[in-house]
């Protein structure tokens, strides 16, 4: 097995398959070994697993998920990458290489087919230009019992701040609802060719199996949220009246009062069961119409 973190011999590698980096795929490849076999370890992938993994690169983190996994199903977009992994992987009869883009991907299906059987999950060390797309797609899936994803360290703070905190936003608040963050380790840019300009982070998501709090409707939960963290620092009742102009200003105000809170609040303060509580009067409010 080649050692894929290896600094000299990724080089060689590289070279002999006449390989550039790309800057447009946010392509940084890791030279530390500690740093995959502690994702695939924290990620708890054992035999019972399918794994999907989104963007192997030249497949550091794949080898260690394939040692563990019963089987591995990688996503990659960059077909120059083909040899490569070819050569880097091909040993593994438990991984399948699907050359598409994740994020046009029906997720559920292909999860479905791919691991009859196995408990599924999500790892990935993911470009930090398409992070959040990517992010959205595998939790919306609801088809996963975890996601270990290593993204820009910011980032990962944003998806496990808490409320009230200058980290905490809708992003934020998506994150817990379908999941329960933890932030696992940092990855410093020495670990990676070339060198990024930040900080990395391993957060792992477990999804949950309900949701955080009742939601009578996620459309308009997800809308309230997004109103409300349109224009930080202010308070809610502006955000919401401008994201929900058929209410005014006057009808904001009234939501809020029914759901015990100041019409002073501002949106960054608030925990799911709040923004919950409003988006669902807010739609028995449309409901009654």
């Amino acid at each position: 097995m080649l050692d894929l973190c290896n600094v000299n011999e990724v080089k060689a590698l590289l070279g002999r398959h006449g390989f550039h980096f790309s800057k447009a795929k946010g392509q940084n490849f890791l030279i530390a070994p500690w740093v995959p076999r502690s994702i695939a370890e924290e990620a708890g992938v054992d035999s019972d697993c399918g794994v999907l993994e989104v963007g192997p690169g030249i497949g550091p983190l794949t080898q260690q998920l394939c040692l563990r996994a019963g089987k591995v199903t990688a996503v990659e977009v960059d077909l120059t990458l083909k040899p490569i992994l070819a050569e880097t992987l091909g040993e593994f009869r438990n991984l399948e290489i699907l050359w598409q883009d994740i994020l046009k991907v029906d997720i559920a299906e292909l999860v479905a087919r791919q691991f009859p059987g196995l408990k599924p999950m999500a790892c990935a060390n993911l470009p930090y230009y398409i992070t959040s797309p990517v992010l959205t797609a595998l939790l919306e899936a609801k088809c996963f019992s975890s996601v270990t994803v290593m993204v820009q360290k910011e980032v990962a703070q944003r998806m496990a701040a808490k409320p009230g905190t200058g980290e905490y936003g809708a992003f934020t608040v998506f994150c817990n609802y379908y999941a329960q963050p933890e932030l696992l380790f940092d990855v410093p840019p020495s670990c990676f060719i070339p060198q990024p300009k930040v900080t990395s982070a391993v957060i792992q998501l477990k999804t949950r199996t309900a949701p955080a709090c009742p939601v009578d409707d996620e459309a308009t939960f997800f809308r309230v949220v997004r109103a409300s963290f349109a224009q930080r620092r202010k308070q809610l009742q502006n955000g919401l009246a401008t994201g929900f102009p058929e209410l005014g200003k006057t009808g904001v105000a009234q939501i809020l009062t029914d759901c015990g809170l100041s019409p002073t609040v501002r949106g960054e303060t608030l925990d799911i069961p709040a923004f919950a509580a409003i988006a669902n009067r807010i739609y028995a409010l449309k409901n009654q119409e």
